[in-house]
């Protein structure tokens, strides 16, 4: 049976507050946040962007979503969890301190924000998953701990994955920092010395002190290497690379199993909604200003992360006339973490789009 997944349209000369007006349309006539009752504890899982970026969602779009769940009476949060790179979202102190100055404090977006401190044992859970590559997942109790789990995504492209929506806010964005560590652990960058021109900017990033400079060329030790992929995505030369034959391209399963983790216990108890504006070439946590690569189309909703990630996708492809993510990534095939969550019972690849006018 095709899962449903609902749109509305968003155009790129619309306004804050046309989305905002269209994303309220879309929650009235999805019914997407119904099933939510008084009492209810809700994680509102999202990305509040690295310093320097604007790619995320915005905090008066978020304050659509918690004016419903006040309705309801719902107890609600946003959050997110820390990660490998080096940046302002590496501890919980800035990171929140970094959520705060986006704008993404409780009188903006009516939601206060909880970022887990996963230097603590205790705010920590491990779940026995027994799949392919992750054996015992990682992931922030916070998130195993809520009755719901609302998935807010800015649909975009990635380096590792191809694009990133729903699956990877989720798979990637609710592990623990040792859960990211095991879905990255067999990526090691290379530098093709013929393109590096020597400007330490991969050195600059490298959180692990693994790149290091010889004769006026950058250099990355796979032993010490967490596989974070800062440097590539440091690199303006595109010098810096992975050999996705030898296991990069495990990363998108890896993510999905984690995905599984966290939903396995919440399939009626979880939404998602994917914000397919501003798409750029790489994820918010790039620490810049990264530019558009597709016109906007819309914001989707639906209880399926697995088809709400194909529509988002299958859109933006007919919006932009071409596969954007592959002629970004060429060596990422994105349908992958789409196949294997189907494969594990996340949703479907089959879908109705309904679309909200």
């Amino acid at each position: 049976m095709k899962s449903k997944v609902y749109f509305i349209r968003v155009n790129d000369p619309d306004s804050a507050g046309i989305i905002k007006s269209k994303l309220e349309r879309l929650i009235r006539a999805s019914e997407a946040l119904d099933f939510i009752r008084k009492g209810v504890r809700v994680a509102m899982k999202m990305h509040f962007g690295e310093e320097g970026n604007t790619g995320y969602v915005r905090p008066e779009y978020i304050r659509a979503i918690s004016d419903n769940l006040n309705k309801k009476q719902a107890d609600h949060f946003l959050s997110d969890t820390n990660t490998l790179y080096r940046g302002r979202r590496t501890n919980s102190t800035e990171h929140l301190k970094l959520a705060y100055e986006h704008g993404f404090t409780k009188e903006a977006c009516g939601s206060r924000v909880l970022i887990p401190d996963d230097t603590k044992k205790e705010e920590i859970s491990e779940v026995l998953v027994n799949r392919k590559f992750i054996k015992t997942a990682k992931i922030a109790r916070i998130f195993l701990e809520a009755d719901v789990i609302l998935g807010i995504a800015h649909f975009k492209g990635h380096m590792m994955t191809g694009f990133a929506g729903a699956l990877k806010n989720i798979g990637m964005g609710c592990a623990a920092r040792e859960g990211k560590l095991a879905q990255h652990c067999d990526i090691s960058p290379f530098v093709r010395i013929e393109n590096c021109i020597g400007c330490k900017e991969c050195l600059k990033v490298c959180p692990m002190g693994t790149v290091f400079i010889k004769d006026d060329k950058a250099y990355i030790d796979p032993e010490k290497c967490i596989g974070c992929a800062s440097c590539i995505a440091a690199c303006v030369e595109n010098a810096i690379e992975i050999n996705w034959e030898a296991g990069g391209s495990n990363i998108q399963e890896k993510m999905v199993e984690y995905a599984n983790a966290i939903l396995k216990d919440k399939q009626s108890k979880s939404v998602f909604i994917n914000f397919a504006t501003k798409i750029t070439k790489e994820c918010d946590c790039l620490a810049k200003d990264d530019p558009r690569i597709a016109p906007d189309v819309g914001i989707l909703a639906s209880r399926d992360p697995v088809s709400i990630d194909k529509a988002s996708l299958d859109l933006t492809i007919e919006a932009a006339g071409r596969d954007i993510f592959k002629e970004a990534h060429p060596s990422r095939d994105g349908l992958k973490q789409l196949r294997y969550a189907c494969e594990l019972g996340l949703g479907n690849l089959q879908y109705d789009l309904i679309e909200i006018n």
